[in-house]
């Protein structure tokens, strides 16, 4: 059955907002709005991944969930300061990267508010709308250079630490010490407990589990160990604690794209060779290709078929969403309102068009990574961050045929697009030596005194 809070109207009818919460919050505002640029990215991402989605502010019939609250803050401190910060609002200028994310977030908003028609509706995805289009902006405008892309890093790795502890202190209590909050109580299934955290069991695991090859990556960099261990530590717990099937293939597909890193060369033939390989597959199977997604269960009680349907009859009724979306999707069958696949969901409530710019923001970012790796190679050290920011890109689109991105997980995405654009615009390329003219003869040095001769001659 679909819970009621999805409908529209099913949401929290009046301000739910701890104390704690509060004062949490009025801090991180403070901050936001007087630290320096380039350390910012701390204290608003402590905030947002530790305050759950359930704390809420209502303004007559208008929702502000306290991450809205912070999302709007950025953007108060990026209008006031960012014409006057060093570099402009966006370090490197407004890529291609950057147009296709935008032009996703508008293209949803106006798909689904037609899809609709209704006010209480469009009001909704005027919201929606603010978390996903000015949360790129500000995390695009607090992430300006090299050094807060390391701190980035050790940020995301302090919130693993912290909400992998709490996690894993529910598999011995059965207790979520966010639960105050508003965050939901651990569930069992088939025997094991599923801890929730401030972000929930998916949401968490998945978060954690993209996040590995960023804290490889800080693990070779000067003075980085420690918070690198911190970050590996934490989002391990955080997978584990989760004991979701979506959290290991996040934290394994990123350890996969790191495999892959001696045939960093060979990328185009090994593209071609899955491509080819699917395709095969579907030609011999007694299924589609995509029923592979039925068959893969890591933790044993994983709901993989679900996702299978999800895909198929996505794909079997694409007469009934690709214009406008499909608001009607619960009808195809059992527990089909639960769009547990983001490519799935973009889809149904964006149509195509939003679909094919959801995807080519993963394709400008990889191919960006790509023809940057091209131009600093030689330079290990920046080949390695390419690598390791496209293999946590990679775990992304792996965790999205299992989970849906809702706000916490995209403004998880939406820094590491920053940094990808920021890395690429500051890519240090190798000094190499002039090369000689083919055929150059050089003539053999002059003997001492004939040197100190030419010397001589040379100062009359």
């Amino acid at each position: 059955m679909q819970p009621k809070h999805l409908f529209f109207g099913g949401g929290a009818a009046e301000t739910f907002l701890n104390p704690l919460v509060a004062v949490w919050m009025l801090i991180a505002i403070a901050l936001i709005l007087t630290l320096p640029r380039n350390k910012v990215i701390l204290p608003f991402f402590l905030a947002f991944f530790t305050i759950p989605w359930a704390q809420v502010i209502l303004i007559g019939p208008l929702h502000f969930p306290v991450l809205r609250i912070l999302i709007l803050a950025g953007m108060v401190r990026r209008t006031i300061t960012g014409s006057r910060d060093p570099g402009g609002r966006y370090p490197g200028g407004f890529n291609g990267l950057d147009r296709v994310t935008i032009l996703w977030t508008i293209s949803a908003f106006v798909v689904v508010s037609l899809q609709w028609m209704e006010l209480q509706s469009t009001i909704k995805f005027v919201g929606d709308l603010m978390d996903s289009l000015f949360g790129y902006l500000v995390v695009r405008y607090l992430i300006p250079d090299r050094d807060t892309v390391r701190r980035t890093v050790m940020s995301l790795g302090l919130v693993s630490l912290i909400v992998g502890a709490c996690m894993m202190s529910e598999q011995f209590t059965h207790h979520n010490v966010f639960a105050a909050f508003g965050a939901n109580e651990p569930a069992i299934r088939d025997g094991h407990l599923r801890a929730e955290g401030s972000l929930g069991t998916l949401f968490g695991g998945t978060f954690a589990g993209v996040l590995i090859p960023m804290f490889l990556w800080l693990w070779k960099e000067k003075d980085g160990r420690r918070a690198a261990a911190i970050g590996l530590i934490g989002a391990t717990a955080m997978v584990a604690a989760s004991h979701a099937s979506t959290s290991w293939l996040a934290y394994a597909s990123g350890l996969l794209g790191l495999a892959f890193w001696p045939l960093r060369k060979k990328m185009r033939l090994i593209r071609w060779g899955i491509v080819v390989t699917l395709t095969g597959l579907h030609l011999v199977m007694h299924g589609p290709v995509w029923s592979l997604i039925e068959k893969v269960d890591v933790t044993g009680g994983s709901s993989s078929y679900h996702r299978y349907m999800l895909v198929d009859n996505c794909i079997r009724h694409f007469s009934d969403w690709w214009f406008l979306g499909y608001k009607f999707y619960g009808s195809w069958g059992f527990d089909m309102w639960d769009l547990c696949n983001q490519f799935v969901a973009v889809a149904l409530t964006g149509g195509l068009i939003t679909l094919v710019l959801f995807i080519m923001i993963y394709s400008r970012s990889l191919g960006l990574i790509g023809r940057t790796r091209k131009r600093v190679e030689g330079n290990r050290s920046e080949e390695w961050l390419l690598w390791c920011l496209g293999s946590t890109l990679f775990a992304n689109i792996v965790a999205s045929f299992g989970i849906n991105y809702m706000i916490q997980l995209q403004m998880l995405l939406f820094p590491l697009l920053a940094c990808v654009s920021v890395v690429a615009a500051t890519a240090k390329v190798p000094v190499v030596a002039k090369a000689k003219p083919a055929g150059e003869v050089l003539a053999p040095p002059l003997p001492i005194p004939a040197r100190a001769f030419a010397a001589v001659r040379g100062m009359q």
